[in-house]
């Protein structure tokens, strides 16, 4: 018995010395040692042995200490500022020129643009496909889980998280299609944004902060993901929020693509104002923006968005614009609800039919006072077109 309990005892101290010896060799021989001997070889191959002999060898990393940050990144990817190695795949080839020109790496690291988790050195865990790491890398696996020919489009949402506020952001094509339909669609109107807009919808400031286990995918039949949720609902709004007041605004799903990204980078970014120079800190608007938008808020027309009206329907000679405009003008409702119905506004508003009998018993639910109210402000509004219309060379129509 005495023999049998030392021979696993033996087997025992092997197998530990075994595992340990394992471990200690992978210690000492970490993964990014064999991509800088395959880096050296190709350098030597394509530009001689002098520029190999410089090629650094160990773990390499970038400090940022005014975003509190170390990346090793280029302990694996050595040829990010190296010259002459043009064609060559990751993680040996070099970075695009034109980005690093005002993000230097060496000032700027890699994960504040690319994600990943800057401190490890073994992959998955350097690309942050891991388990409670929430900023993975953006790279061609995130774009082919989406099924997108673009492999770069999700490195997009860390250009908005420093420039949201830009006017413009060159080579980020899809939030600058993004920042267009917010315009063009008056998203300001419903939801809050940039620290304006309106409260109909929700704020969405911060909305790339929302807890992904707070929506139901169980409509998806893509993806499982938030980015997924927020394109269906975009396209199809009340398919995904059935009690939605959103209409369907027709978009393509390149356009609602590009809105979700966008939406997925409106986080509160704590980038140090160090690593932002030249950065516009804040939306500016323009006097246009800002008086269309006190129109909106402030106007003689304003019941019609408080009450949502406003989101099918102009109200043109009030300066109340649809992005959606799926309904007439209301300024002409008191000529065009007699045409088309056969019936005087008032008593069409008090005891409506058709489409607007279930707008006004589900949707927009006005008391008996605010159907008086609209009829009011309707008779005034047609008013004010017939007037436009009589002096057509006097401007535009009084708001």
């Amino acid at each position: 018995m005495f023999a049998r309990d030392k021979l696993w005892i033996v087997i025992a101290a092997a197998l530990v010395l075994g595992v340990s010896g394992f471990l200690i060799w992978q210690e000492a021989n970490p993964g990014y040692l064999g991509y800088q001997r395959e880096f050296r070889r190709l350098v030597e191959e394509r530009l001689g042995p002098e520029r190999a002999a410089a090629v650094p060898t160990g773990l390499q990393q970038i400090w940022l200490p005014e975003a509190d940050r170390v990346d090793r990144c280029t302990s694996c990817h050595l040829g990010v500022t190296w010259q002459g190695l043009d064609g060559v795949e990751a993680p040996y080839g070099g970075h695009p020129a034109g980005p690093l020109e005002h993000h230097p790496v060496e000032r700027f690291g890699c994960t504040l643009c690319h994600g990943g988790q800057g401190e490890a050195t073994r992959l998955p865990d350097a690309h942050g496909w891991v388990a409670h790491w929430d900023d993975p890398l953006l790279d061609r696996r995130l774009a082919e889980d989406y099924r997108l020919a673009d492999r770069w489009a999700f490195l997009e949402i860390k250009c908005n998280a420093c420039h949201r506020y830009d006017r413009e952001i060159p080579g980020a094509p899809r939030m600058n299609l993004a920042r267009r339909l917010v315009d063009e669609k008056g998203c300001r109107a419903c939801h809050r944004i940039n620290g304006r807009g309106g409260s109909i919808g929700p704020d969405l400031e911060r909305l790339g902060e929302k807890n992904p286990e707070g929506y139901d995918y169980g409509r998806l039949t893509t993806l499982q993901s938030l980015l997924s949720w927020q394109i269906g609902h975009l396209q199809s709004p009340k398919t995904f929020s059935p009690d939605t007041v959103m209409p369907e605004f027709g978009f393509t799903r390149d356009q609602a693509l590009s809105l979700g990204l966008m939406l997925r980078s409106w986080t509160d970014v704590s980038i140090p104002i160090e690593l932002r120079p030249g950065v516009v800190l804040a939306d500016v608007p323009t006097a246009e923006e800002l008086e269309r938008e006190r129109i909106m808020r402030e106007g003689e027309g304003r019941f019609f968005v408080e009450k949502t009206c406003f989101i099918c329907h102009d109200v043109s000679s009030f300066g109340i614009q649809s992005a959606t405009k799926i309904g007439p003008d209301l300024a002409v409702a008191v000529d065009d609800v007699p045409r088309r119905f056969g019936r005087t506004l008032e008593s069409f508003l008090m005891e409506p039919s058709g489409t607007m009998q279930v707008v006004l018993s589900k949707q927009i639910q006005l008391t008996e006072q605010e159907r008086r109210e609209a009829i009011r402000l309707l008779g005034i509004a047609y008013q004010k077109h017939l007037e436009a219309l009589e002096a057509p060379d006097e401007g535009a129509s009084p708001q």
